[in-house]
């Protein structure tokens, strides 16, 4: 098939073939006439690139799958390379989760001062002599 067919197939633009080639992840054959030509071999050495940067790996974090399908295997994550992106990638994954976890607990803490903050200036003007309710929005005494 030609670079149009496979991009359609592959779901992608053929400009992106050709990145993908000149980054040496897609084989570049050519026919008779300089045109590049492909196979069902590629549309799944497609599919496992774009399932990977699905997933959120880099362009380069997919060589050792491609490289995996590309020595035969039936699977690209089958190979030693491709494990060891795989834990890479789920120690990443890990510490964004911790830091999401801290970032979520501090934004908690926040919120919950201040709902402390305003229940205490709401008691505060209910007593006669109190503060005028306010917000920080719009001014005094909306």
């Amino acid at each position: 098939m030609r670079i149009g067919e496979l991009a359609a197939r592959a779901g992608t633009t053929t400009r992106t073939l050709r990145y993908y080639e000149t980054r040496g992840l897609l084989p570049a054959r050519r026919d008779a006439h300089g045109h590049r030509i492909y196979d069902e071999h590629d549309v799944k050495l497609l599919e496992q690139i774009r399932t990977l940067r699905d997933f959120g790996f880099d362009l380069e974090e997919t060589r050792p799958f491609v490289e995996c399908l590309r020595a035969g295997h039936p699977e690209g994550d089958t190979c030693p390379a491709s494990l060891a992106v795989y834990r890479r990638k789920l120690a990443e994954l890990d510490a964004l989760i911790d830091e999401l976890r801290d970032v979520r607990s501090t934004v908690a803490a926040q919120l919950a001062r201040a709902e402390r903050a305003t229940a205490e200036l709401a008691a505060e003007s209910l007593v006669p002599g109190g503060p005028e309710p306010g917000c920080e929005l719009g001014g005094r005494g909306l």
